[in-house]
């Protein structure tokens, strides 16, 4: 049977700090049909020269309008059978496509998988899991982008030829308008509940901007709740009675236990690709 070919896009703009791990964390996945995508903005540090290191990259270097622009240029250049997005700063777990790929073969008709994450510090170094729940298009409407990450999550790609892309007009939760976008038209979500990839915190990271993220979070919410079936309700009791529902959601599905349980790697590195300490930790998280 033919495996599906994955593609994956990175949308860059001086992150040479950082890429590089994006770069291993894919390359040294145990799957070889796969593609890794590169659409930079026109980087003036060091990240031009480390992806002129990597030939199995397909990259251009440009002007673009912004992330979601990047990423859409990407998306329309895929080749493969499903799409992800992993940010330049970000990187994937041990063993996610693999994972991907098992999961997909049972669950043909899935448009979206997602998974859960973790969140690293500047360093690669743990700061804590996100686990989370079989997908309710209420909660993630209602609640707010409950997905872990977009590293973590990949699309059919018949949705882009479809026209499903990236608004770009969103410079911070352009991940969250694009899967209720995708809610909205009843395709279909599939979690999957596995750890897939490692979010990672530091100063210059655009979707850290609390005040920019809650404006545009309030707007996805205003614009599609207005469309719903409970759109007689207020707002506000709908926003508070899925944030229950949500946390009921994890306490069955285990996901507060696990987030809990993996405290005890607190500060421990999980650049797998870069060691063999990362590597142990992260066999340790992804089989939690």
């Amino acid at each position: 049977m033919k495996q599906p070919k994955l593609s994956i896009v990175t949308p860059s703009l001086n992150q040479g700090a950082f890429i590089e791990d994006a770069i291993l964390s894919v390359l040294k996945q145990n799957y070889s049909n796969y593609e890794h995508i590169i659409v930079d903005g026109g980087s003036t540090d060091n990240t031009l020269e480390i992806l002129k290191r990597y030939p199995h990259l397909r990259w251009f270097s440009g002007h673009d309008r912004g992330q979601s622009d990047a990423i859409n240029k990407g998306f329309l250049m895929a080749t493969g059978d499903l799409v992800a997005w992993l940010n330049a700063d970000d990187y994937y777990l041990p063993g996610a496509f693999e994972a991907i790929v098992e999961f997909t073969a049972r669950n043909p008709k899935v448009d979206i998988i997602y998974g859960n994450c973790i969140f690293v510090d500047v360093q690669g170094r743990f700061q804590r899991a996100k686990t989370e729940h079989t997908f309710d298009s209420d909660i993630l409407l209602y609640y707010g982008c409950y997905i872990p990450s977009t590293g973590g999550s990949f699309f059919k790609r018949s949705l882009f030829k479809e026209g499903f892309l990236l608004d770009i007009n969103y410079k911070v939760v352009m991940d969250y308008e694009y899967f209720v976008r995708l809610a909205v038209a009843k395709k279909i979500f599939k979690y999957l509940n596995c750890t897939l990839a490692a979010f990672r915190w530091h100063s210059s990271n655009q979707s850290l901007n609390l005040q920019k993220r809650r404006q545009e979070r309030l707007r996805v919410q205003r614009t599609w709740s207005k469309m719903q079936a409970h759109n007689a309700i207020p707002y506000d009791i709908l926003a508070y009675l899925f944030r229950v529902k949500r946390v009921i959601r994890k306490i069955f599905n285990g996901g507060y236990q696990v987030e809990w349980n993996l405290r005890q790697f607190m500060d421990q590195d999980t650049r797998w690709f870069a060691s063999d300490s990362g590597q142990q930790i992260c066999d340790h998280l992804v089989r939690s």
